[in-house]
């Protein structure tokens, strides 16, 4: 593949420039490209095109020099570089919500991508370094004894796979879409390669040029491939992890392609969702949780102009208040959404991202009329919206499209269940009881995401039970929380962000569920030697020295894994039993001051895990305590680290009577 040099700045801002892709550390550019048009206006923006890319060379590469930069750093050291990222794409987000506007997104809409991508980057750079330890493996659950002494264990340990995370992402999160499939990814070790959807690129790649230039990333751990990958799957295998957003029927070919089938690429995809949100039959109109249920399908129906794997589709409530919902979510879409040019003061909402798109968008509405539906709210023909200059007219040339409310009077009409409409288009339906709006939601065969309006505990018991199994994520809203929850369409990074069935039946995000999902967990089976050594962790049978002084006190580096302490008998008196603090002659986190915490915010003993009584101790008992070290963390960018000890206490006979994990914090010199 010929390397040619291409500005990493921003295209699209100038004129119909060919996009560029990032591969093998350098910008490449292609001779054409097809053009890619403003959402409100049709002026051209970029051309895409990807002819005389070597694929291959850059899933090689991925796998060599990516591999080879974030294998050498540590989980906190990834950690770290997420967080500076992160903080360094916040300060430059402007020139990306600029790019974002052509994109049809208002402002509303570019926080949810853009800020919302960063916000993923920075919760990762904090979460691996809070949960994760400082090392390149991950150990998974207890330890197991396999043996009657001890002498043979086994253990489950996740290392990084290493190949490449090759992700195919949709046209309606260019940021987000991208950053919440790189974080976990880049966590765990691995390297990534982003296809974005060719519609809205030259956002993504803004994007990435602002990541390149940052230069905190190690070498070969992002590339970036803009036009056609068709057959990528050719150059993978059982190393490597695809990540794709996007349609049922795309996903479907990709699982029946034989690096799926015969070669072992692991596949997680996330496709079409008819999402539902449910209003309670204790929601009675004019309450709080009603209006909170009106106003969530109102933001989901015309948030990225309905662009959303996550939007509600289907709209389930009681039967006789179907006229009250109707007409409750007409006066505020009346009173609040403004359609037109994202440039445009006042505007609430954008067109869709290309005029294919809405043409796809009112197709799919045809296809729910002719199945039964009826126009409760809206129209299909071209709305007037506001141009950028402010004044209003029908723009041949933009993508827009009015919300539309369908009415169905059957249920259970196949249409409604069946087909998702891309865009501002939701569909409402009556059910007659719990059991019958259970069924109704299950129905839509797998989603993302449901939303429960309900005050009543029974009735959110019921609901819940019902639907869970179907979905990946669940929001109850109530009174309570109308305020404080981050909506029905909004996923976290600390919660899985997926669904069964038609929905996709993967999950991304999730906290350190989407890191491992990255890596291979292996049983091992060995000596405590052996697992001690792999696992960084000292286990019961390993060797262990009794030459450390002070727990407390001793630095981290003369510290070593097995180093232990013994303390000389102490018998038990009445007044122990509630004084116990002084049995190492040492002040526990309890008991500091409120001037030596101030004077050292990282206290030396700050907790205890896993404590277990054995056995009573009574007045009269004689006990001793042996404290192991099992684990010691030095922590990146602090001239402290932790230490966990094994803590066995023994009475007189020998017989354990407790154990617990102490957890210090020490100098590292």
């Amino acid at each position: 593949m010929t390397m040619t040099t291409a500005s990493s700045d921003t295209v699209g801002l100038g004129g119909p420039d060919v996009l560029p892709s990032y591969v093998q550390g350098d910008w490449w550019r292609p001779d054409t490209g097809a053009p890619v048009v403003d959402a409100s206006t049709g002026e051209v923006v970029a051309l895409v095109g990807g002819v005389g890319l070597d694929v291959a060379a850059a899933i090689e590469y991925g796998r060599t020099v990516g591999q080879a930069s974030l294998g050498a750093l540590t989980f906190h050291q990834r950690a770290a570089i997420l967080t500076r990222l992160g903080t360094h794409l916040r300060s430059a987000r402007e020139s990306l919500y600029h790019l974002s506007a052509r994109t049809g997104a208002t402002s509303r809409d570019s926080v949810l991508d853009i800020d919302g991508g960063i916000g993923v980057l920075l919760t990762y750079g904090s979460k691996g370094r809070i949960e994760l330890p400082n090392a390149t493996m991950i150990v998974d659950g207890a330890p197991e004894n396999l043996s009657k002494d001890g002498s043979f264990g086994g253990q489950h340990l996740f290392t990084r796979v290493p190949g490449v995370a090759f992700q195919v992402n949709a046209f309606n999160f260019p940021v987000w879409g991208m950053l919440e499939k790189l974080a976990p990814a880049f966590l765990a070790g691995v390297p990534s390669i982003v296809k974005p959807a060719t519609t809205t690129a030259y956002v993504t790649q803004a994007c990435v040029a602002l990541m390149v230039d940052s230069g905190v990333l190690p070498a070969g751990c992002l590339q970036l491939i803009n036009g056609s990958v068709r057959g990528f799957l050719d150059h993978l295998d059982l190393r490597d992890r695809v990540g794709f957003t996007g349609s049922a029927a795309t996903a479907r070919a990709l699982r029946e392609d034989a690096g799926v089938i015969d070669r072992g690429v692991v596949l997680t995809a996330e496709t079409d969702s008819l999402n539902t949100a449910i209003l309670g039959p204790d929601a009675d109109a004019g309450t709080p949780k009603f209006e909170a249920f009106v106003a969530s399908v109102v933001t989901e129906m015309t948030s990225k102009a309905g662009q959303k794997c996550t939007a509600i589709r289907r709209v389930i409530v009681p039967v006789e208040r179907v006229d009250a919902v109707v007409a409750a979510i007409d006066a505020r879409l009346t009173a609040r959404v403004v359609i037109g040019d994202p440039r445009a003061p006042g505007v609430t909402m954008g067109p869709l991202a290309s005029t294919e798109q809405r043409d796809e968008v009112l197709r799919s509405v045809e296809r729910l009329l002719a199945g039964g539906a009826s126009m409760a709210i809206g129209t299909l023909d071209e709305p007037a919206v506001t141009r950028a200059d402010g004044t209003s007219a029908v723009v041949a040339e933009g993508a827009f499209m009015a919300p539309v409310l369908l009415r169905f009077a059957d249920a259970d009409a196949d249409v409604v269940h069946q087909i998702e409409a891309f865009g501002p288009v939701a569909s409402i339906l009556g059910y007659r009881d719990l059991a019958d709006a259970v069924r109704l939601t299950r129905r839509g065969g797998g989603s993302l995401v449901a939303t429960i309006a309900s005050a009543d505990p029974q009735v959110v018991s019921t609901l819940f039970e019902g639907i869970a199994p179907f979905h990946g994520r669940v929001l109850v809203l109530d009174r309570d929380d109308a305020r404080t929850s981050t909506g029905h369409g909004s996923p976290m990074p600390p919660l899985v962000h997926g669904g069964p069935g038609r929905a996709g039946g993967g999950e991304e995000l999730g906290g350190m569920r989407s890191v491992v999902h990255y890596m291979q967990r292996t049983a091992v089976q060995a000596t405590p030697r052996v697992l001690t050594q792999l696992t960084a962790q000292w286990r019961p049978g390993a060797p262990t020295s009794v030459e450390v002084g002070n727990p407390f006190t001793t630095p981290l580096s003369r510290l070593n894994l097995g180093d232990a302490v013994v303390s000389g008998p102490r018998a038990i008196t009445l007044d122990d039993v509630s004084r116990f603090t002084d049995l190492l002659g040492h002040v526990s986190f309890a008991t500091h001051s409120h001037e030596a915490t101030a004077a050292d915010p990282a206290p030396t003993h700050y907790g205890l895990d896993n404590l277990r009584l054995l056995a009573p101790v009574g007045a009269g008992d004689e006990v001793r305590v042996t404290l192991t070290a099992q684990q010691i963390t030095p922590m990146e960018d602090e001239e402290y680290g932790e230490v966990r000890w094994d803590a066995v206490v023994t009475n007189q006979q020998d017989e354990i009577v407790a154990t617990y994990d102490l957890l210090t914090r020490v100098v590292k010199n």
